[in-house]
């Protein structure tokens, strides 16, 4: 049988995905990432224990400066340029399913595996990245950006699985989880101005106005909000106010009411497909963040390297920097960068 490298953070999803590899009689490798996180050596520790216990080898890689090179500084960054990025988009292509991949190929692994909940599904001579079973912990969102060299090498033990059987099946091998869910963007334990803060991102004043430019407070860095954000304003009135919009340029949040979150189209950048390019006009489905409910839309092109995505119904709280993945037939097949979402009430240029 093959020998299989699983990437092991510790948690159940990986703990059970490494059994199931096993009792399929495949040569497990666990692999852990050490990254620039405060809790690393006690997750290290958890692992090892983790790898005793289901004895199997474990290689730890130091990922720690990479990492912050390649995925903390590009957080921040896209923060401070009023954008709200996807860390675990890009960490799984640069890192997981890019560096810390080819590591275990050079350590003779013939096969990649993961916890994550998605499948991996062929169609005619091409691979893709697919639904799980449990769309409810469904993650191929997060793996939209991955090409068929990455897609070809990987397995996902519990593409069929849910939850509650992950559960099920680490308390059948005696070993005990309290429940907890991993966080999504591993390294931000605290708020994002307290993050700012311990990455010493200086604040900077700037207002916060409406859309027709009435200006209703102020505040010290646009990169402490995300489009959507209602608490933390501090603008009494009859109805909550809103953020609708970042003017990273000109370090201003835009504010507004409900209604004026809702838009109707998009432009992108950095489109992505997984396989050939299909002809423009494009429709399907497309999912606007990682809990988002997909959306039919019809995707074309306005000028070179920007294209113009037009929704069926509105869309609340549309984001740049975040990533539309379009699907179809619960494949991903493409997936691009929001870079503005279509204008209501433009707001007075400085």
């Amino acid at each position: 049988m093959s020998t299989i490298g699983i990437a092991m953070s510790g948690g159940v999803d990986s703990t059970v995905a490494a059994l199931l590899l096993r009792e399929k009689g495949y040569s497990i490798h666990g692999f852990f990432m050490k990254l620039p996180l405060e809790q690393h050596e006690t997750l290290g520790q958890r692992v090892q224990t983790i790898a005793d216990r289901l004895a199997i080898p474990l290689h730890c890689v130091d990922m720690r400066q990479t990492f912050s090179a390649s995925i903390i500084r590009y957080f921040i960054e896209s923060y401070q340029c009023g954008e709200t990025p996807n860390p675990c988009v890009r960490c799984n292509q640069q890192i997981k399913f890019g560096l810390l991949a080819d590591y275990m190929m050079e350590q003779g692994m013939e096969r990649i595996a993961t916890g994550h909940y998605a499948n991996i599904v062929h169609s005619g001579a091409h691979s893709y990245i697919a639904r799980a079973a449990d769309w409810k912990k469904d993650q191929s969102y997060f793996l939209a950006r991955l090409q068929p060299p990455q897609i070809e090498r990987i397995l996902f033990p519990l593409g069929g699985c849910t939850k509650t059987q992950v559960y099920a099946k680490a308390e059948s091998m005696g070993l005990h989880f309290s429940g907890e869910e991993s966080q999504d963007i591993c390294f931000l334990k605290s708020s994002l101005t307290s993050f700012f803060v311990q990455h010493d991102v200086p604040p900077r004043e700037g207002i916060i106005a409406t859309a027709d430019g009435t200006v209703l407070g102020t505040h010290r860095g646009c990169w402490n909000y995300t489009i959507g954000q209602r608490r933390g304003l501090g603008l009494p009135d009859a109805t909550p106010w809103y953020v609708i919009a970042l003017d990273g340029t000109n370090n201003r949040v835009i504010v507004g009411k409900k209604d004026e979150l809702m838009r109707q189209a998009c432009s992108l950048r950095s489109l992505q497909w997984v396989h050939e390019a299909p002809e423009l006009p494009w429709r399907g489905l497309v999912q606007l963040r990682s809990r988002h409910t997909p959306v039919q839309s019809v995707l074309t092109s306005s000028q070179q390297g920007v294209f113009q995505h037009q929704f069926d119904r509105p869309q609340r709280a549309i984001t740049p920097g975040q990533f539309a993945v379009f699907y179809q037939d619960n494949m991903v097949v493409g997936s691009a960068v929001i870079s503005k979402a279509q204008e209501r009430n433009p707001w007075p240029q400085s």
